[in-house]
């Protein structure tokens, strides 16, 4: 910049060359000076090059509050004009642009809001430290700005677009608190609204809870596929809502179980009101991917305090009446009552059941092989249980988990579970692990170190070939207990795997206040994919995250080939699903290891 005349001591007039007596040491200055001259231009090309080529925005002001310097990202995200990016333009006059082609506002009264504004500003960047601030525009995109004082009064500013950051994140912390096929709220979500509801009781309120199963819903799946399920289920949701009050609590607990927490509903006759609203809703026609359904309800009702104040009593109460709708032909309502009698009776049959089953040998161990998406070999099993009844035959664990957790029996059917997984794990090849499911009474089990430690001593399996899973509900509940408890399961040496990412809450600050070797996503979002454009973003974003923390990432649930190329595209290291094989018996499992690799021959 400037005129091109030749620098001091350089004789002769502008362009006229010097005499040719000129001796030599005379002309090396004009040489070095010529030479800094083409670096200077050099450097300021690349230091152009480089600012202009930055993704975030860059802006320096100096003391006077006058722009210095900004690169084309600073122009184009808050949409400047030539004029307004010239070296010299004062801060106040960008600032009354962008104001008024955000909101509109350029009067006086707006202005002198403005000068208010930059005098804050100015004393903040006075106190010598940098701080950053996220600007909402009006078209919804948000900016990190992160300003850092210079010692001769000015400062320099980034602007950082975080927009898709946060709604990612929005909708990772969406997700810990909805269920992501339907949009209402989730287990975890529900128990937390239905516990503060409850300690309201103590001021004079009341509340009823309805718990609603569909009927016969296993039927659909299993005859019109998942996804006539999930669409159905989504239809259902929908419905509620549109059923229930504004101050009512819809939630969907899994499966084809929903509840409703209703505000003041300690009338019978309100309560009644909402049941007969809401199944007279759920029977009509629906005509969900070119298929017309007809689908009906049981809603097992209980009211607080008179049915109870705690939580966990409740529901118990809650799954009676329900219960005592399913047994008595489905498709109705009933408040509960505390004479149930055969109902009741029925409820205690199961709990004294499953007290003895263990006793009795009748619990056993399924195995469903994990994969390695890059060495496409089987790595691990997660041990299930199931439950073969003397008069129902073979119980799946949602069935009757529940149950032994109410009643306490969960801490020795899970100490049974590790030492079997164990024992069987030993037979396996070195290289294969056995994963394992810990509930939340077993991780508030003091006792739990020393039920591991004596499981893999007595079937002298080395702990590294066990691995833990804890569901994110189990974690939510106490983030102090839990650290201790994984800092006491580290030490023995097993892994540790985060199930059910997706399913409860899964809230990025579990990740964060947890060491986690793995998480699982849940089937629930693997279900459908890639068609299902919300949940295939979601599981990619999770397999980059677990990438970026250096932990490993499974998907749950895949039952397709499209689902396995999926989640093999987006990045996660290991499979687990129907596709591969069904849980199967310990005496099954090699004929089944052996075979699962040669699924992967089907695979793109």
């Amino acid at each position: 910049m400037g005129d091109n005349r030749q620098s001091d001591g350089v004789s002769g007039e502008e362009g006229i060359a010097p005499p040719a007596d000129c001796v030599a040491d005379k002309c090396e200055p004009l040489d070095m000076l010529l030479e800094q001259k083409k670096k200077l231009e050099q450097l300021n090309g690349w230091f152009d090059i480089a600012l202009n080529n930055m993704v975030r925005g860059l802006s320096m002001f100096d003391a006077d509050q006058r722009l210095i310097v900004c690169n084309s990202s600073y122009r184009q995200m808050y949409g400047l004009p030539e004029e307004l990016t010239r070296p010299g333009t004062p801060l106040a006059d960008i600032v009354r642009y962008h104001v008024k082609r955000e909101t509109g506002r350029d009067g006086a009264e707006e202005v002198a809001r403005q000068a208010k504004w930059l005098a804050e500003h100015v004393a903040k960047l006075a106190k010598g430290r940098s701080f950053s601030h996220v600007q909402n525009l009006r078209d919804g995109r948000k900016f990190l700005v992160t300003y850092q004082p210079l010692a001769d009064g000015g400062w320099v500013d980034i602007q950082e677009d975080i927009t898709e950051k946060r709604r990612s994140e929005e909708r990772i912390e969406w997700l810990a608190r909805h269920d992501a096929l339907t949009g209402v709220a989730n287990r975890f979500h529900f128990r937390e609204t239905f516990e503060k509801a409850l300690q309201e009781l103590a001021n004079g309120s009341s509340v009823a809870l309805h718990w609603l199963d569909l009927d016969r819903f296993k039927e659909v799946n299993d005859t019109l596929g998942h996804p006539i399920g999930d669409a159905l289920l989504k239809a259902v949701a929908q419905r509620l809502r549109s059923s229930i009050r504004n101050t009512d609590f819809l939630a969907r607990l899994g499966g084809d179980e929903f509840a409703i927490i209703q505000a003041g509903g300690r009338g019978g006759d309100q309560c009644e009101r909402l049941a007969k609203r809401v199944l007279q809703a759920l029977s009509k026609p629906y005509h969900v991917l070119g298929h017309t359904l007809s689908i009906t309800a049981s809603i097992g009702i209980v009211k607080a305090p008179e049915h109870g104040k705690a939580a966990d009593e409740l529901l118990k109460n809650a799954d009676v009446a329900l219960y005592s709708v399913k047994s008595t032909g489905r498709q109705g309502f009933e408040i509960f009552h505390c004479d149930s009698g055969q109902k009741v009776e029925v409820q205690r049959r199961l709990e004294i059941d499953i007290h003895t089953a263990l006793r009795r040998r009748q619990f056993e161990l399924h195995y469903q092989p994990i994969l390695s998406l890059k060495t496409r070999h089987v790595t691990g099993c997660e041990a299930l249980l199931r439950w073969r009844h003397p008069e129902h035959g073979l119980i799946p664990p949602d069935e009757f988990l529940p149950i032994a957790e109410r009643t306490g029996d969960i801490v020795e059917i899970g100490g049974w579970v590790l030492a079997e997984a164990c024992r069987e794990a030993a037979r396996w090849p070195n290289d294969v692990k056995v994963n394992v499911n810990l509930s939340a009474a077993q991780l508030e089990n003091s006792d739990l170190p020393r039920v591991i430690s004596q499981a893999l001593g007595n079937a002298e399996l080395d702990a590294k070939r066990l691995e833990l899973e804890i569901a994110e509900a189990t974690v939510s509940r106490d983030a102090g207990t839990m650290c201790e408890v994984f800092d006491k399961l580290r030490a023995l040496g097993t892994g540790i795997a985060l199930d059910d990412f997706g399913k409860t809450n899964g809230s990025l600050g579990h990740l964060q206040k947890f060491r986690f070797d793995k998480v699982k996503i849940d089937q629930a979002l693997v279900r459908g994919l890639p068609l299902r454009a919300d949940s295939a973003a979601i599981v990619k974003a999770v397999a980059m995250l677990a990438q970026t923390l250096g932990i490993l990432s499974v998907a749950e649930g895949v039952e397709t080939l499209d689902e396995l190329d999926f989640v093999t595209s987006v990045g996660c290291n290991k499979v687990q699903g129907f596709y591969f094989s069904q849980p199967v018996p310990a005496v099954e499992l090699d004929a089944v290891l052996s075979k699962c690799p040669q699924k992967f021959a089907l695979a793109a």
